[in-house]
């Protein structure tokens, strides 16, 4: 399979891309989409994340209060490393079945659009092509 990653900065027009792409009918997978799945109230993130931080990030709804969550890990390098821990092994293994999902669907080429390609450690090496979304500031 053909993987094509697809980054760029906060606001830089990475969903536009990848909305373009998707018009060409290329199989696009949402990092950022799957990072909020995994986290749903009940599923396995969820509950190692209540374990770590406690009952008190959560909305009356029972979903992580994703701002406040992200002033705790911005303030603490620490605890976003326990929050990766938490959430990088189902975010790692929901992109496996989705690729692999696609791959028996008969695709050969899927884009995988994510903020943090490089950042996120090991992903970038399975990419046999990354394009990088950029913008000016004032646009």
């Amino acid at each position: 399979m053909f993987l094509v990653g697809l980054t760029g900065g906060i606001a830089s027009g990475k969903s536009y891309v990848a909305s373009m792409l998707n018009e060409k009918n290329c199989k696009i997978i949402d990092m950022d989409k799957i990072a909020r799945e995994v986290v749903e109230p009940g599923r396995p993130a969820w509950k190692r994340i209540l374990k770590n931080f406690g009952k008190d990030i959560l909305m009356l709804n029972g979903e992580i209060n994703r701002t406040l969550l992200g002033e705790i890990i911005f303030a603490d390098e620490n605890k976003r490393r326990i929050l990766n821990r938490c959430t990088h092994p189902a975010i790692r293994k929901a992109v496996f079945f989705r690729l692999l999902k696609l791959f028996f669907q008969g695709h050969r080429f899927v884009i995988l659009e994510t903020p943090l390609l490089f950042e996120s450690g090991i992903i970038a090496s399975f990419m046999h092509k990354i394009i990088v979304v950029y913008c000016d500031p004032d646009t």
